[in-house]
């Protein structure tokens, strides 16, 4: 016998009709994260950033308006890859400057955006053209604010310097090994690694310089640093924010509060004799003799007491490495390519190394697009600093450190000294709302262009695929949950002749069925009703069905959980499909043409829903079919969403609907299929 005692307590699901919907803010900026102006966009730039972001991008301008939303991002013009790229190119006969070869591939890469179908209102360049006055000009007036507020520190600390090339290393002109616990990147740079993690020059492991192969000297140089412990109850509320917000992921959130740990270092097993030997001299400390299976760990209070510890553990040849915490965070750099840095305090010739300019750079490029459409000097803090606007970043989860903890530190020290708040109020840079994708893996792997099988570049995918194609299977990967392998048949050696291209389903369900819904209703318009569409009263079912997935998706993009977005149209467009080959089949065994006319009412329904939902995800398709329902561009607002096609055309019986001739396709189909 069953035991119903707990009934009552059952959750219940509750249906999307009695769900709040969610709120969107009156005005956005969507921004994605830079390329390094280095190289041509590999297919993770694409498919695991910038067309997640355009989705965004475009959701928004049909949901709260298309001039209510700016779309911007660029190339990363600065910094060491780029000046040690530049630097090998030389060597191998390049005559160009490094602005050229900066530019080169900054229009490759808009080139290869455009081809996808990536919307951004603007696509500048920190070292280029007028976006690279504009961010200069940014970039000094927040040095100086900061200074001004009290917030910089001029820390002399060691750095890098190869003595056979004459000068300091910055970024990648140092690789060694990570120093942080757990880490596993053997590309560590002069103070992060390839995972995001950061850590004093000092700590990484077997440096050596780029330039010579050296192992290099250290010595002492001065820069501006934001010391990032002074913040740590402010990042700590924030992180607490966002973790209760649903259009946050938990990667995101899990990732900051990995750093908001006290410093600890960890010893391994080995040296734990060596250890107890030198224990009560060392700073005071908590053991914890369970860290791992290898190795212990010590932690302290604060940084200082740490650094202590790491100088008597050097001393005593004790080997250690560093757990995740907040450290100082550098500002500036000493490397002649970047962007020039104010003079504070006498301190002259430095640039502003390439993180933390990239960090604003989107307040930089929000600006010089306003300023191009002549809007007034301080229009973009309609959209940085005001309680209606939404700031909506896209990036990847080894870029989280600095999005999710430097980038919130630099916005709360430009409101002043005193009465600081991760919470800004209104005419305060607001907290963006980060977006960010688990790693994008190329057959199983890692992406990694020194591997056996070389991941594909952006630009030759589009050999093989079609844009639209290739947006809605990146969309549909789920990278938001966690790390998906793309495999490409044509780059997948080890796929068999007749296995079916994974790259494709998605795919296929453009061309084969949302294409098909589309032309049979036009079709069959034109064949029974001279090519109008006609009009009256949709039936509940579909109405109901057709409300149903607009909610869902909505509150699907709200949490940018665009996989269910994909997952969700999947089921809508083959319903429609299913629905017409049911009652079409019907009428035309009756020969019946009022019943084709009910059949065409409600399948154009469904396809005017279908063809709303899909415009952020296949734009040019999209696009077209609105071009042949003939209706106006007020077609993708929101504000119609729930409308049927007899209410966009008010009182009239039909709706002339463009000619469709024969074979023409709104989805083509994949070209190896043609």
């Amino acid at each position: 016998m069953k035991d119903n005692s707990n009934k009552d307590y059952i959750k219940k699901k509750v249906s999307i009709f009695d769900m709040e919907r969610p709120k969107f803010p009156k005005r956005a900026v969507v921004t994605g994260g830079m390329p390094y102006g280095n190289k041509k966009l590999h297919f993770g730039h694409v498919g695991g950033m910038f067309v997640h972001a355009d989705a965004a991008a475009r959701f928004l301008r049909d949901r709260i308006g298309k001039e209510n939303v700016i779309f911007v991002s660029g190339t990363d013009c600065y910094g060491s890859p780029i000046a040690e790229s530049y630097r090998k190119l030389k060597e191998d006969g390049f005559d160009g400057t490094i602005e050229d070869f900066v530019k080169e591939n900054h229009e490759s890469q808009k080139r290869t955006l455009d081809e996808y179908e990536i919307s951004l209102d603007l696509f500048g360049a920190s070292g280029l053209g007028h976006t690279k006055e504009v961010h200069a000009k940014v970039s000094r007036e927040l040095m100086e604010l900061w200074h001004k507020n009290g917030w910089l520190e001029k820390l002399v600390t060691s750095q890098f310097y190869d003595a056979k090339a004459g000068q300091f290393l910055n970024g990648r002109q140092v690789v060694g090994k990570c120093p942080v616990e757990n880490c596993t990147s053997d590309k560590g740079y002069a103070d992060e690694c390839s995972m995001g993690h950061q850590y004093m020059p000092e700590e990484l492991i077997n440096p050596k310089s780029t330039l010579t192969g050296d192992t290099p000297e250290m010595r002492d140089v001065a820069n501006w640093y934001i010391d990032l412990t002074k913040f740590k109850e402010l990042l700590e509320d924030f992180v607490d924010d966002i973790s209760n917000r649903e259009d946050v992921r938990p990667l995101v959130s899990n990732t900051i509060k990995e750093f908001m740990t006290k410093p600890l270092v960890y010893i391994k097993n080995e040296f734990a004799d060596a250890y107890e030997e030198i224990k009560d001299k060392m700073p005071p400390h908590r053991l914890d003799s369970a860290a791992n299976k290898t190795s212990f760990s010590l932690e302290f209070d604060d940084l200082d007491a740490r650094d202590k510890a790491r100088d008597l553990l050097n001393e005593n040849s004790i080997r250690f490495r560093a757990g995740k915490t907040l450290v100082p965070f550098r500002l500036t750099g000493n490397i002649e390519w970047g962007v020039p840095a104010p003079v504070l305090d006498g301190e002259e010739g430095l640039t502003i190394w390439v993180w933390p300019e990239s960090l604003w750079a989107p307040i930089s490029f929000t600006k010089a697009y306003l300023e191009q459409c002549g809007k007034p000097d301080d229009e973009w803090k309609k959209y940085w600093c005001s309680d209606d606007s939404g700031i909506y970043q896209f990036i990847g989860q080894d870029n989280i450190y600095f999005y999710g903890i430097a980038e919130p530190a630099l916005f709360i020290a430009t409101q002043g000294k005193e009465n600081l708040t991760a919470h800004p109020e209104d005419g305060q840079l607001k907290m963006p709302t980060l977006v960010a994708n688990n790693h994008i893996l190329f057959l199983n792997k890692k992406a990694s262009s020194s591997g056996a099988v070389k991941p594909p570049m952006a630009e030759e995918l589009l050999e093989y695929y079609l844009p639209e194609h290739l947006r809605a299977h990146f969309l549909g990967l789920g990278l938001g949950l966690k790390s998906v392998s793309f495999q490409p048949k044509p780059f997948n050696p080890a796929a068999a002749e007749n296995e079916a291209d994974p790259v494709m389903k998605e795919g296929k369900l453009l061309s084969n069925v949302f294409n098909r819904v589309a032309r049979s209703c036009f079709y069959t318009a034109q064949k029974y009703f001279d090519a109008k569409m006609p009009l009256g009263e949709v039936d509940e079912d579909v109405l109901t069905g057709a409300k149903e997935v607009i909610l869902k998706y909505e509150r699907a993009m709200y949490k940018f959980e665009f996989h269910k977005v994909m997952s969700l149209m999947d089921e809508y467009i083959r319903s429609a499909n299913k629905y017409w080959s049911k009652n079409i089949s019907a009428a035309d065994a009756a020969d019946d043409n009022e019943m084709r006319r009910k059949v065409l009412v409600n399948a154009f329904h469904m396809l005017k829903t279908a063809t709303m939902l899909m415009h952020p995800i296949a734009p040019q398709g999209c696009e077209m079919l609105r071009e042949y329902l003939n209706f106006g561009e007020d077609f993708w607002s929101w504000e119609n969403i729930f409308k049927t096609c007899a209410e966009l055309c008010g009182d009239e019986s039909e709706h002339e609907i463009k000619f469709l001739e024969p074979r023409i396709d709104f989805f083509p189909m994949y070209r190896s299929e043609e």
